[in-house]
Order: C-alpha cells, then sequence, then structure tokens
C-alpha cells in the first residue's frame, strides 16, 4: 500500500523513484533503477522477484511498456501489483491492480508515472504529478522529494505512513542517492531530514569513488558550505 513517483530528468538523463508507506522497508522491495536505462517501482503487494525480473528487463533494453506486459504476463498475482516503469527514452507504462478498500490508480507525465495504492484519494496521486510537473528542469531528486511531500500532504495512505525511500542514479553504475527510512512515525519527514543532510554530498561520494585522496567528508561539506 504505497505511493510514488518513477521518473526521467530528459537533461541529465538521471532515473529515480520515491515513495512512502505504511509497511516498513519499502526501499527493499519495490524500488529498481538501472542507470541510463530505466526505472521501475512494483508494489501493492510488493513481490520482490517481480521487483528484479523487471531490473533485468530494464538492463536488457526493453521498452516501458514491453516490461510492464512482460511483468503482467508473468505474474499469476497480476491482480495485486501496481506497476510503474520508466525508459530510458523517457517513455511510461503504467499498471494498478484493483483496491478492494481504497483507491489504486496512476498518472502518466512527461518522463514520470506517480502512482499510488491503499491512499486516501485519487488526490494523493493528482499532487504527486503536478508537484513532478511544475518541478521540470530541476534537479531530479529534489523534484522525488518534493512530489512524495505534496502526497503525504494530501493524505497519503489510510494508515499513515512509516517508511520511505528514494533512489536515483546517473551516468555512474552505482547509486547518487540511496536512502531509505525503514520505520518510523512520520517516514516522510524524517526522509526529508535524511535527503536535506545528504544531499551536499552526492557530489562528493561519486568522486570519492574515483579519487581516493580526496578530503574527508565533514571537509568537504565545510568547503561547499562556504
Amino acid at each position: 500500500m504505497t505511493f510514488t513517483v518513477v521518473a526521467r530528468c530528459p537533461e541529465t538523463k538521471r532515473l529515480g523513484v520515491a515513495m512512502a508507506t505504511s509497511s516498513p522497508a519499502v526501499g527493499n522491495r519495490c524500488p529498481v533503477v538501472c542507470p541510463r536505462m530505466g526505472a521501475a517501482s512494483v508494489q501493492l503487494i510488493a513481490d520482490p522477484r517481480q521487483t528484479a525480473l523487471a531490473g533485468r528487463l530494464i538492463a536488457l533494453g526493453y521498452s516501458a511498456t514491453k516490461v510492464v506486459a512482460e511483468l503482467r504476463a508473468s505474474d499469476q498475482n497480476i491482480a495485486r501489483r501496481q506497476i510503474g516503469v520508466v525508459d530510458s527514452y523517457g517513455n511510461t507504462a503504467a499498471f494498478s491492480g484493483p483496491d478492494d478498500t481504497w483507491y489504486s490508480g496512476h498518472i502518466e507525465g512527461d518522463n514520470f508515472v506517480a502512482m499510488g495504492n491503499g491512499i486516501v484519494s485519487e488526490a494523493v496521486v493528482t499532487a504527486m504529478a503536478d508537484a513532478m510537473t511544475v518541478s521540470a528542469g530541476t534537479e531530479l531528486a529534489d523534484r522525488l522529494m518534493t512530489a512524495v511531500e505534496a502526497g503525504a500532504a494530501k493524505g497519503g495512505e489510510k494508515k499513515g505512513q512509516f517508511s520511505a525511500a528514494i533512489l536515483v542514479c546517473g551516468d555512474e553504475p552505482f547509486a547518487e542517492v540511496d536512502l531509505r527510512v525503514d520505520y518510523h512515525q512520520d517516514a516522510v519527514a524524517e526522509l526529508r531530514r535524511i535527503y536535506d543532510w545528504f544531499r551536499p554530498l552526492v557530489p562528493y561520494f561519486v568522486e570519492r569513488s574515483y579519487n581516493p585522496s580526496i578530503m574527508d567528508a565533514d571537509s568537504y561539506r565545510k568547503s561547499v558550505a562556504g
């Protein structure tokens, strides 16, 4: 039971996913990003095997539409899944299985999918889509974080938001941002706190992997703070 944005930045080609839910450790089960290739989330009743399959198909170069089609064809429990995919060209595809109790649905926008299930209303998804639209042209991770906050502000999941995650990849074969709140009474606010603390260090940890002689993280933070 989750609300999520899956997106691509057409300028930087970064790809990412941000999400929140009442279940613990959502970042362990649902999001996947293949650098330069695509991003996805498989949720509602999460099956990490399907998330892994989505990642493999994306890495093979499957289009967003083809990834969703393959996942639907391979999953006997597809009615209990929600899928959102954005590929390397910015194409989007999504599927929302029915939710017997609360709203389940999605919006496909320009280089993004906003979706949610088990949420209070369609307004949660609309708020996330609106946030992504108005923030076009700015840093992808910032956009994703703001979009999830917008969804939470509209009520989010009926049971509350106890875990949240943001995963963003750029050119490197590793994530630039991979932050998770596995259990917290206000997981979206806690993810924002961690994200704001970590954000200045994103370029530092990318550079450090190639330049082990770089200054330590505290010194770097002070240098960029002026």
